[in-house]
Formats: C-alpha cells, sequence, structure tokens
C-alpha cells in the first residue's frame, strides 16, 4: 500500500458508489491508472466488497445488544458448531470468537427488549454447550468509517 492507495481506499471509504473519473480526478491520476489501481485492490484482498450500510431501525432491528458467551468443552468442533449455528440466527450481526474469559461476543439486533430477552432464552438457554452467557445492551454504536493502513510496528530490545 503506498499513498496513492490510501488515498484511492480513503475515497471508495468514504462513497463507493462515485465513479471512477471522480476518484481519479481527486487523487490526480488519469481515470485508467486509478481503475488500474482499484483492481489490483482487489486482487489483492484489501478491497473485499462493496455493501449498502443499512439503518437497523428501518428494519425493525431498534435495540442492539452484546451477548458473551462461554462453552465446554472448549474443543475445536465445540466452537466450529457453535460459531456456524450462531451466525445463522436472523437476529446475529456478527460473531467474534474471542480469547480471555469469554469465548465469544455475539453481536445481535431486535425488535425491543421483549425479543432480545426471548432470544437469549431460546436460543442460549437451551444450548448444552453453553457454560454461561451474559448481555450488554448497546445504547450507541459509533464506527470509523474511513480505515487506513498503520505504520509497521518497531521491534525494540
Amino acid at each position: 500500500m503506498d499513498e496513492l492507495d490510501t488515498a484511492i481506499l480513503r475515497h471508495l471509504q468514504e462513497d463507493a458508489r462515485q465513479p471512477n473519473r471522480a476518484i481519479a480526478e481527486k487523487v490526480g491520476i488519469a481515470p485508467s491508472t486509478c481503475l488500474e489501481r482499484i483492481r489490483l485492490l482487489r486482487r489483492r484482498g484489501v478491497i473485499r466488497g462493496y455493501r449498502a450500510e443499512v439503518a437497523l431501525p428501518a428494519l425493525n432491528r431498534g435495540v442492539q445488544a452484546m451477548v458473551a458467551a462461554t462453552v465446554r468443552p472448549p474443543s475445536r468442533q465445540v466452537v466450529a458448531d457453535f460459531e456456524q449455528s450462531v451466525s445463522r440466527l436472523p437476529e446475529v450481526l456478527s460473531v467474534y470468537t474471542m480469547a480471555g474469559t469469554d469465548d465469544f461476543l455475539v453481536h445481535v439486533a431486535v425488535q425491543d427488549i421483549e425479543h432480545l430477552h426471548a432470544f437469549l432464552l431460546d436460543r442460549f438457554t437451551n444450548r448444552r454447550e453453553i457454560f454461561s452467557f451474559r448481555s450488554m445492551i448497546i445504547y450507541q454504536h459509533l464506527t470509523n468509517p474511513v480505515l487506513e493502513p498503520l505504520p509497521p510496528a518497531r521491534v525494540t530490545r
């Protein structure tokens, strides 16, 4: 990633629907060069796709929560089965496999508190591999819309 790739990536993250010509103009290169740079970023796996950002309340998902879960026994098969089954639930936005006290952090979005309660009772309490879980309501979810490369880590001795 050089400065030009970073600039192109910044503009795509701000608005992926803008024409290639507009991005090229903003970064000061020819449209053909910009298009080739974008193709290379996709080929290298830097750009993984383009998505529409949707307002969760517009989808009747006004309440978000993080559910921390611990599973037992801690085996590859139990972890893999849990990841696959939970990630397919319609209420689940993301599943994070963690190190530390909790094995998983599950981001869910539901209609209201009553549906969150029902989701936890129906989807978590009846699973034998879940040793424990706890939920945390999300009041506000902020994200960084534009990510740039970080400098390489310096090794100190």
